[in-house]
């Protein structure tokens, strides 16, 4: 209080009058740019009935002095006691009428003193977006200006430390029988210009005058070196720095970065976004070419391939992973030449059990066949690969289910994805996939075996499994299976799709059989020539 007896006289006078109704420096508010302040309110039952009115006095006085709107200071008021309780919260009142009101409407809980509870809320619930709190990403200030007058009958050291690690700034107010200690507990750094000690409810505009003149007159840019890369700018707790367009706050909160555009937006591209200055570019592995859309590449040359992928729904894929694997799957889609004449698609999920999402003959377009990828539910169950492998030789691959016949010459083409290790036997039917004459490849993610994939791929194991130790770096993944599954470079690569009743077909079809038949002409005529030996010696020893 030795400090206040060197104030002017006009100091004094101002302070003499009733907060609510003292003159805001004729007619000026505080501009102290956007901010999100949330004031947590001691409302116990040691804060007397006229201690009440005091502090609510105080705060419409408070309001007065602010630049309320939605674009500049939204304001919530929290009151606690043994509960915690929101009078309204940040994004409730655009209008400071509105805040008035509510504010003098507030009844006190008059119970107990759990600091610690409110500061917890006031961190998950109050500065949410939900309760009208502005995005993270804007950088906008988040100010708790905590008002009590008693020991917390809780913990709030941890509490408070979690509130100021999320970015929080925290000035803690004690009136009358404050513990010192505890507002030092809680306030963020400094502690000078944090913690305010008010003697009695009397004096609150002591810190009312202090706080707005911290919050409104000071430019901390303009003291010493702020070292800021791009742009300083003042606000409650000290300088921020901010980055021009295009650009991020690296983390020691000075130096600036150019943004990777690609991280930030739907790019949209098929296979690789790079990011120039202000904008981003699309690009395309090597032998293929940007379509006119700027992020499609063109596709495989025409070819023929029944292609069925098996995909993993086991619970430890997650909902988020399935996602992205359902945009891989989509990406191989945007590979391919789909339609009935060249590649057809079947989808298949699998995890304690087997579901054939779609068939090979179900969709004859990639457009159908990529809506249909995304409508696809996850199973979340277990994960039986073995099971799944027999479904695929057994059904996936049967001219019911869309397969084109044998006699066409189609490669039959499967492809595993799979996260983790197969609860159940793959052996037999990884070997029975192969024997039938399917190309079989396998993709792991994350905990995926390496030795169930070799098993299940054929062979040159190299070409026919591909590993991803994150499901969203699946991408680099493509080029790999690009250059096995396109017909052109691939196991389709001369393909062609025969009719066994064409006449060339036929020629052929009759040329193998002839010359069948002049090798097993030969077989037996070399057979009877060996009987008529072993007669001649058996006739010999009578």
């Amino acid at each position: 209080m030795r400090n206040l007896l060197c104030w002017p006289l006009a100091m004094w006078l101002l302070l003499l009058q009733p907060w609510e109704t003292q003159p805001q420096a004729a007619g000026r508010r505080c501009h102290a740019g956007p901010m999100d302040l949330v004031f947590v309110i001691d409302s116990s039952r040691s804060v007397r009935p006229f201690e009440f009115e005091t502090m609510r006095q105080f705060l419409v006085g408070l309001l007065r002095s602010l630049d309320v709107g939605p674009n500049a200071t939204r304001v919530g008021v929290v009151q606690y006691s043994s509960q915690v309780q929101s009078v309204f919260p940040l994004g409730a009142f655009s209008r400071r009428e509105d805040m008035e009101r509510a504010i003098r409407a507030l009844v006190p809980l008059a119970q107990g003193t759990m600091t610690g509870l409110a500061i917890q809320y006031a961190m998950n619930v109050a500065f949410s977006e939900a309760e009208g709190a502005r995005p993270l990403r804007e950088r906008v200030p988040r100010v708790a200006v905590v008002v009590t007058d008693g020991r917390p009958q809780d913990r709030v050291a941890e509490v408070a430390a979690q509130a100021r690690a999320r970015g929080i700034e925290i000035y803690a107010v004690g009136v009358q029988r404050a513990d010192v200690g505890s507002l030092r507990t809680m306030a963020s750094p400094p502690l000078d210009q944090h913690v305010f000690l008010v003697e009695s409810f009397d004096l609150i505009q002591e810190f009312g005058l202090q706080f707005l003149g911290r919050l409104c007159a000071i430019d901390h840019c303009s003291f010493g070196n702020h070292s800021c890369q791009h742009e300083c700018v003042s606000t409650p707790g000290g300088p921020r720095c901010h980055c021009r367009d295009g650009h991020d706050l690296l983390p020691d909160g000075k130096s600036c970065q150019v943004r990777d555009l690609c991280n930030g937006v739907d790019h949209g591209c098929q296979f690789q976004c790079v990011s120039e200055g202000l904008s981003y570019r699309c690009l395309c592995p090597e032998g293929r070419q940007l379509q006119a859309d700027g992020k499609s590449c063109t596709r495989c040359r025409e070819g023929h391939v029944d292609l069925v992928l098996l995909v993993d729904g086991s619970k430890s894929v997650r909902p988020q992973n399935f996602e992205l694997v359902k945009r891989f799957v989509n990406q191989i889609v945007d590979l391919l030449d789909v339609s009935p004449e060249g590649t057809r698609i079947g989808l298949v999920q699998f995890s304690s059990r087997v579901r054939t999402e779609f068939p090979l003959g179900r969709y004859g377009t990639a457009a159908e066949v990529k809506r249909a990828v995304l409508a696809v539910e996850y199973m979340e169950r277990g994960t039986m690969t073995g099971l799944a492998l027999r479904h695929l030789v057994l059904h996936s691959f049967s001219e019911a289910q869309g397969a084109r016949p044998r006699a066409l010459n189609v490669p039959r083409v499967g492809l595993v994805f799979t996260d983790g290790r197969s609860q159940d036997d793959i052996s037999v039917w990884a070997a029975r996939a192969k024997e039938e004459g399917i190309v079989m490849y396998a993709v792991g993610v994350g905990k995926a075996v390496e030795e169930e994939l070799r098993e299940i791929a054929s062979e040159p194991a190299e070409l026919h499994v591909s590993y991803s130790p994150d499901f969203s770096t699946m991408a680099h993944l493509l080029e790999n299976l690009r250059g096995s599954i396109c017909p052109e470079e691939g196991i389709g690569a001369g393909t062609e799709l025969r009719n066994p009743c064409e006449c060339e077909s036929l020629v052929e079809f009759q040329g193998r059989t002839l010359g069948a038949l002049e090798s097993l002409a030969c077989s037996l005529a070399q057979l009877t020539a060996r009987l008529e030996d072993l007669e001649n010696q058996l006739a010999d020893k009578k």
